[in-house]
């Protein structure tokens, strides 16, 4: 008999934990549903931060990261695609849940594209595309569009007439592709505007000047310079100024704060101004979104805009 109400209390005590137990798990909030950021990481790969446009997307891209509670890793390629591969591969053993990249060269980033696919990881490009592997939204100013602007720009400056350089940037950058399609199509409606020369100096300043130094000597008339960068731009206006050449026109593209300076002095004439923070904010929101299982678009345009002495600020 003592047995038996010994196994009926034990009974009785099990079933009771039971019950307040399981009423505990069903008050005890889900967190991993309402804390979807908590250890999420999002790594960010730069072309190059000797770039003060490139400098300015990672800033804005770090600080929506803050704003919305993402840690945020940022690799600087160097201009350098095997370091690019590199710094792709370093952050995919770092296990990071979006990576945010900024090709160095169109065909070349498809090998670390597609590293970051093989292991799952949702790739967004940001200012230049690739040509291949899966890549789930691309942000980006349009590139055709600023060049055609740049290029009517310089028509109705030169009156529809005279001698044109280009100086474009790095071969195989889908950046400099767009520009210089847009520019060319453009300018070729005026038949007495003349691209005169047009050599790559890789949206590099120091390359600019170079360039530009061995253009100026091989080009007795110049009337106007279009490079494909603001970075580009400036190291034209230092061979040109050296050369003291006067009258040439200079517009670059981009936007940054030494080509706004430039503006404001009278060195350079326009510049076409993309939104590089936006870029950035944009990419981090983006992944978010991504994260969170939201639709995004395979494509996000930041608008572009023509800044002049009349406009600077």
């Amino acid at each position: 008999m003592r047995k038996s109400r010994i196994l009926l209390l034990l009974t009785i005590f099990v079933t009771s934990a039971a019950l307040i137990l399981s009423g505990c798990k069903t008050n005890t909030p889900n967190t991993a549903s309402t804390s979807t950021k908590e250890g999420k990481t999002i790594g960010l790969v730069i072309s190059t931060l000797n770039n003060p446009f490139f400098v300015t997307l990672k800033n804005g891209a770090e600080e929506k990261a803050k704003e919305l509670g993402y840690k945020i890793i940022v690799e600087d390629s160097q201009n350098d695609s095997s370091k690019e591969l590199s710094n792709v591969e370093d952050l995919i053993q770092q296990k990071v849940d979006v990576l945010l990249i900024n090709p160095v060269d169109s065909d070349a980033v498809v090998t670390a594209i597609k590293e970051a696919n093989s292991k799952n990881i949702p790739v967004i490009t940001i200012d230049r595309s690739a040509n291949g592997g899966d890549v789930v939204c691309h942000i980006a100013s349009d590139n055709v569009k600023g060049g055609e602007m740049a290029a009517e720009f310089i028509a109705k400056a030169l009156k529809g007439k005279g001698n044109v350089v280009e100086l474009e940037g790095i071969p195989g950058a889908s950046a400099a592709r767009d520009r210089g399609k847009g520019f060319d199509e453009a300018i070729a409606k005026y038949p007495d505007i003349k691209i005169v020369a047009k050599q790559a100096a890789d949206f590099d300043r120091s390359k600019g000047l170079s360039v530009m130094e061995n253009i100026l000597q091989a080009q007795p008339k110049i009337d106007a310079v279009f490079a494909q960068n603001d970075e580009m731009a400036l190291g034209a206006i230092k061979a040109i100024e050296a050369a003291n050449r006067q009258g040439i026109i200079v517009v670059g593209f981009d936007g940054t704060e030494d080509a706004l300076k430039a503006i404001k002095e009278g060195k350079m004439a326009a510049t076409i101004a993309q939104q590089p923070a936006l870029m950035g904010s944009l990419g981090v929101e983006m992944a978010d979104k991504y994260l969170k299982g939201e639709k995004i678009p395979n494509f996000i345009p930041a608008e572009l805009k023509l800044i002049t002495k009349e406009n600077v600020q």
